[in-house]
């Protein structure tokens, strides 16, 4: 059994915004919440990035229209003891997925921790 980082990615909706910035600013701090309310604060939680499909760099993965905000979150957290890669994907998916109902959550990377030995 092995040790793996997962890495996801959420689409988060804000309402009632005008500015990117206030979007990113309310999604991370609503998932923040959600996470830590069933206690759930080791996992980390920043505003994704995009790619600018004109020079590749990337950039905040939030649009704003008619005063509402799709926000794309990445999201990480450490799964202990997994059987390979596909075991460790659905724990943190069921894991996040339990605490963030209603987002659409998928797994973009997941990479294996080096034993400490």
């Amino acid at each position: 059994m092995s040790n793996y980082l997962v890495a996801m990615e959420a689409a988060w909706l804000v309402r009632d915004v005008e500015e990117i910035d206030d979007a990113i600013g309310v999604a991370v701090s609503e998932a923040g919440k959600r996470l830590n309310s069933e206690d759930m604060d080791y996992v980390e939680v920043e505003v994704g990035a995009t790619g600018c499909p004109a020079c590749g760099e990337p950039f905040d993965s939030a649009f704003v229209a008619a005063d509402t905000a799709l926000v794309g979150l990445g999201l990480e957290m450490e799964v202990f003891n997994a059987d390979g890669e596909e075991h460790a994907s659905r724990i943190a998916k069921s894991e996040v997925g339990g605490a963030l109902r209603d987002v659409p959550l998928s797994v973009v990377e997941v990479a294996e921790i080096p034993d400490e030995d």
